[in-house]
């Protein structure tokens, strides 16, 4: 149930942490371990990294909060590019591994949406709960207007999260997500960033009316590969997602290309 990668920490505090029955999230600038979820007896692994000017981050003057959802057969760590333009901006990043050895694989055949609509669901119900524990574990930051950010089947569960009508997500980023579709609501700012050799299912993204109606950003990376965005893929095409979602942040009018 428990989880902590340090072997540094005082016996006495770790036994202090045994009785507690839940994950201890510190105050170190980088913290990886897990959480436990007891309504449904679930680990959930996190990743917890602190923005550069944590310092300044308190109750009266909170600093933002980012949520990354990896694709499916990713490691949650493996996103350092995203988490670093992050921690730069002022960012509270907390990495959520989904997928568990005890989960069932993600349905491959079949209509899709319906098929997969189960894990989408899961992983919607762990942002919840990372949201909820985390928010009182760190009081500094805003947990009420989130920035949730998903690769792949993360961005599905990332827009199926947004589509809920939930009062505390503000921007929602996917990376090449092809399922869900993404959230039609004028109080989320959506950024989606295609990829060049898989097209999104229908109806996942906007018409040309909506991405005038909605506070919306649909942008493509030519000649981008689908399973290259993450830590592993070429270096010119992280810095062209980071450039995008750096874009993004600053609220700057968008050319909707793709």
């Amino acid at each position: 149930m428990f989880k902590i990668k340090s072997n540094k920490l005082p016996l006495n505090l770790v036994c202090g942490f045994f009785l507690a029955f839940v994950s201890h999230v510190t105050l170190a600038d980088k913290n990886e371990q897990s959480i436990f979820d007891k309504s449904r007896d679930r680990n959930i692994p996190v990743t917890v990294s602190k923005p550069i000017n944590s310092a300044s981050c308190m109750q009266k003057n909170q600093c933002p909060v980012a949520i990354i959802s990896a694709g499916y057969g990713i490691k949650h760590t493996e996103y350092q590019f995203i988490e670093t333009l992050l921690k730069q901006r002022g960012f509270l990043t907390i990495a959520v591994g989904h997928e568990l050895p005890s989960d069932p694989p993600l349905s491959v055949t079949g209509n899709l949406y319906q098929t997969r609509s189960e894990n989408w669901q899961r992983g919607a119900t762990t942002l919840r709960f990372v949201r909820s524990f985390l928010g009182e574990k760190f009081v500094g930051y805003n947990f009420n207007a989130l920035t949730l950010i998903g690769h792949s089947n993360g961005g599905d569960i990332s827009s199926w999260l947004a589509n809920e009508n939930v009062d505390f997500i503000e921007r929602v980023i996917t990376i090449d997500h092809r399922r869900v579709p993404l959230p039609r609501n004028h109080n989320i700012k959506v950024l989606s960033i295609r990829g060049s050799d898989f097209p999104a299912d229908e109806g996942v993204l906007y018409i040309p009316s909506e991405l005038s109606e909605y506070p919306v950003c649909v942008v493509k990376i030519d000649k981008s590969r689908h399973n290259d965005m993450y830590d592993g893929g070429p270096t010119w095409l992280k810095e062209a997602i980071t450039d995008k979602i750096a874009l993004f942040l600053t609220d700057k009018p968008c050319s909707n290309k793709h």
